[in-house]
């Protein structure tokens, strides 16, 4: 074959090739869809959020104030107690027995003191008319006296026998919630013992122990002294109650006073909310949440929570350009409020943002809608099951 053929043939093939490669060529990238926010700009209220512990408004341990056995136990664990219904029985005999002594006592000493009198009125004439020595009235006198002060005494020894078997019938000091029996029937029991029976916590209200950063409380010592005193209306530092399971307590809180100083150990200073708990569904020593609005963020930027993403320390969101490119910006994150997130810095209000699907994106995805844009929330109530921590004290 001659050199000109062997060069037709190249040209051919390689033509062939081209348009073959062109057939295989890949096509351009599909668009990524996600879900496309808006950065919004207005006034907004700001939450803190503390962990507390809630603990009734009364927690009284239950103890014996007589020695004696077990003979009864009259309550279910767990259950609602009233105030002045018995607990525990401990075996009043001995005691029924010494009151019934006490009062005998108490009948011979008031027999000695009408003796007494008796013979003091008697005798009082009679020293007049030289029949009875003066001796023998101030004898008579002497004796009255000391038949009254006897008589005292054994009034006292009753009241102090009624005491002791009133003391036998162990009851509830407040309407409450009874914990568990720590004694059993015929255990025997008295005042000396280092363990409570039980204990009785009055759960409505029930109240939420939280800490306070010194910082924060310095920040909030004046608004707290005023909700204390109640020279706030209840809704200015309102607190509301957020539940090991998200859920929000249906009623708010407020302020009561608690520690008197700031711990040196931790910094922190202790501060109580007050919730009713009419159906006694909260119980002492559950975890819980207390949040309040502490402030207003003016003019603040605004993006859902979600919409920032945070690496080691580092807060990033996703901004669509107008190609419909993203750009990863690093942003200054400011409080929460609510569901969203106020942005210091590295966003401009009406910029577009990814607000789901932002492990679907990489700098340059080519991203389109799947919904229409969504603006964040409105500001949070304080009831919002949503509404995330925040450094209140800053």
């Amino acid at each position: 074959m001659s050199l000109i053929a062997l060069r037709a043939n190249a040209l051919v093939f390689a033509v062939l090739f081209a348009v073959g490669c062109g057939e295989d060529a890949p096509p351009p990238p599909k668009a990524v869809e996600v879900v496309i926010g808006t950065v919004v700009q207005r006034d907004v209220d700001v939450q803190g959020e503390w962990i507390g512990t809630t603990e009734g408004a009364v927690d009284a341990e239950i103890r014996a104030q007589v020695s004696g056995y077990l003979v009864s136990r009259n309550f279910e664990e767990g259950t609602l107690v009233k105030k002045g219904s018995v607990l525990f029985q401990i075996d009043p005999r001995t005691y029924r027995a010494a009151l019934e002594q006490a009062r005998a006592d108490a009948g011979r000493a008031q027999a000695l003191l009408g003796k007494a009198d008796l013979d003091v009125h008697r005798f009082t004439p009679l020293v007049a008319e030289g029949a009875v020595s003066q001796q023998e009235l101030d004898n008579a006198i002497q004796m009255q006296r000391s038949a009254r002060a006897g008589l005292e005494g054994a009034k006292a020894s009753v009241e102090n026998a009624e005491l002791d078997l009133a003391f036998s019938s162990v009851r509830s000091p407040v309407d409450g919630v009874a914990g568990i029996a720590r004694a059993q029937l015929g255990d025997l029991v008295g005042s000396g013992d280092p363990n409570p029976l039980t204990n009785v916590s009055q759960v409505d209200p029930i109240r939420v122990l939280f800490p306070l950063s010194e910082r924060e409380y310095l920040h909030f010592a004046g608004r707290i002294r005023e909700a204390v005193e109640g020279r706030t209306p209840p809704t200015e530092l309102a607190l509301s109650l957020v539940l090991a399971d998200g859920t929000v307590w249906s009623h708010l809180g407020r302020v009561v006073p608690a520690a008197s100083s700031v711990d040196p150990s931790t910094g922190t200073f202790l501060l109580r909310g007050e919730f009713a708990n009419p159906e006694n569904i909260l119980r002492p020593g559950q975890y819980a949440r207390v949040r309040a609005v502490t402030s207003t963020a003016k003019n603040a930027l605004l993006v859902p929570q979600r919409a920032v993403a945070e690496l080691q320390g580092v807060f990033q969101v996703a901004v669509v350009k107008d190609d419909d490119t993203i750009e990863l910006r690093v942003v200054e994150p400011g409080a929460l409020a609510g569901s969203d997130r106020v942005i210091e810095k590295g966003l401009s209000a009406g910029e577009r943002i990814v607000v789901e699907g932002l492990q679907k994106v990489r700098p340059g995805t080519l991203v389109t809608a799947k919904a229409p844009a969504q603006a964040p929330v409105a500001p949070a109530d304080p009831k919002a099951p949503d509404a995330a921590p925040t450094n209140a004290g800053e």
